[in-house]
């Protein structure tokens, strides 16, 4: 197998390849060996989701069904195993597999933090092949170690911050009044401010999709 070629193929669909590793090396919970390749959403994924059936049908959850069906045949085609973060309990340890990767930190408000899309991270799945094979080697430390940490002051009412990390009440207590529609509509406040976040070229729309997501309208709205 060539990383090359699993990489172009992600970005024909709108992904990035977000981080890999070789578990027999890294420990990554839950895998013995083989290459483990970490996908995300690019920005040319939320066209492509748009354009896809999964949303065009109308039907719940489309952007989990997109990445099971993207990445499905992705892993088809290359002879690996498909990993989704969704699904669960119990639940793939992403976050496990992040960290090790060597491309993900915890930021100052406890939040994971990704060496280009900063802190607007989503990943959509994972490739685990059976065999070691070469991938880019990841040597660069946390881009927090020389930020200014402007996520740790962003949020309005303080919700996420470097002394209690997430205070998830006051976050969606927020998001319930109109000052709180801005996080609503563009995406979270905190996560905006990591000057790595800009890196995703993340559509505000794909931002509203999953703060909805996130904070549903009461049934009342």
């Amino acid at each position: 197998m060539n990383y090359a070629e699993v990489e172009k193929a992600a970005h024909a669909h709108g992904l990035i390849v977000m981080g890999a590793q070789h578990p027999r090396l890294s420990g990554a919970k839950g895998l013995d060996g083989g290459t483990l390749i970490l996908l995300g959403a690019a920005g040319a994924f939320w066209p492509a989701l748009k354009a896809s059936p999964e949303w065009r049908d109308g039907g719940s959850d489309p952007v989990d069904r997109w990445s099971t069906r993207v990445i499905g045949a992705m892993a088809e085609r290359f002879g690996a195993q498909a990993h989704f973060p969704f699904g669960g309990p119990p639940y793939t340890p992403f976050i496990d597999w992040a960290l090790k990767s060597g491309r993900a930190f915890l930021s100052p408000v406890g939040a994971m933090v990704h060496d280009t899309v900063g802190m607007m991270i989503s990943y959509r799945g994972a490739l685990h092949f059976a065999d070691e094979f070469p991938i880019p080697e990841a040597t660069a430390p946390s881009p927090c170690l020389t930020c200014p940490a402007p996520c740790a002051t962003a949020c309005p009412v303080g919700a996420l911050n470097a002394k209690t990390f997430y205070d998830v009440e006051t976050c969606h207590g927020y998001l319930d009044t109109a000052e709180g529609q801005s996080c609503m509509t563009g995406g979270c406040a905190a996560r905006l401010a990591c000057p790595h976040s800009a890196g995703a070229g993340r559509d505000p729309e794909q931002s509203a999709h999953h703060m909805k997501a996130f904070h549903p309208p009461c049934p009342a709205h």
